[in-house]
């Protein structure tokens, strides 16, 4: 069984949670481990990534694209088809485009969070912007990982060091905060979260 409900077809390998994959990988152990791989290889492109960069919608696409697509045929494209897990709905494809684009529109008013100087500002904001792209989830796979490193990247350029979610990862904390994102709209548990994790560089 797939991890995801899709409303008409799937990425998946039949009977598996497997995406069909361009290394032909069929193990849940070793398609977690390349995927891992690809997003260490990453974050040490961290600086450079954000240096002179606008972190704006293409930006977004383009860092799901160019962390994935040695694996992934689908990495760096928005789904076409709903997708739900559990009781968490998350965007209708048919508003997907227009709810990115209005997302990376406000953020861009915000001048991409530059002019806060408060922490706990910040992690309220940072964290709007995040709950927002977990209830998009806008591509197939990877959302969660590809988010919080897109989030890390605004962190980063904003005088902050890349946030440390292990402990709410670790407990569980950090998955009931994205289904209040999803369900209710709420994002006071993921700012918390985020605030706890943030440290000035």
């Amino acid at each position: 069984m797939s991890k995801y409900r899709f409303n008409h077809s799937s990425i998946y390998i039949e009977g598996t949670d497997i995406p069909h994959n361009k290394l032909n990988i069929t193990t849940s152990e070793d398609i977690h481990e390349a995927e891992n791989i690809l997003l260490e290889e990453a974050y040490n492109k961290l600086p450079k990534l954000i240096i002179k960069n606008v972190l704006n919608e293409t930006y977004f696409i383009n860092l799901h694209k160019k962390t994935f697509e040695s694996l992934y045929n689908f990495a760096g494209v928005y789904r076409d088809v709903n997708m739900s897990k559990g009781d968490s709905q998350f965007c209708l494809a048919q508003y997907l485009h227009s709810e990115s684009a209005r997302i990376f529109k406000e953020l861009e008013d915000e001048n991409y969070l530059s002019d806060i100087k408060k922490k706990t500002l910040f992690a309220k904001r940072l964290a709007y912007y995040q709950g927002e792209l977990i209830t998009l989830h806008p591509f197939y796979e990877l959302n969660g990982r590809v988010i919080r490193l897109f989030c890390d990247m605004l962190a980063l350029k904003n005088g902050y060091r890349p946030i440390d979610y292990s402990g709410a990862i670790d407990n569980g904390a950090y998955i009931e905060a994205s289904i209040e994102c999803v369900q209710y709209a709420n994002s006071s548990r993921l700012e918390r979260i985020i605030f706890e994790g943030l440290r000035e560089s």
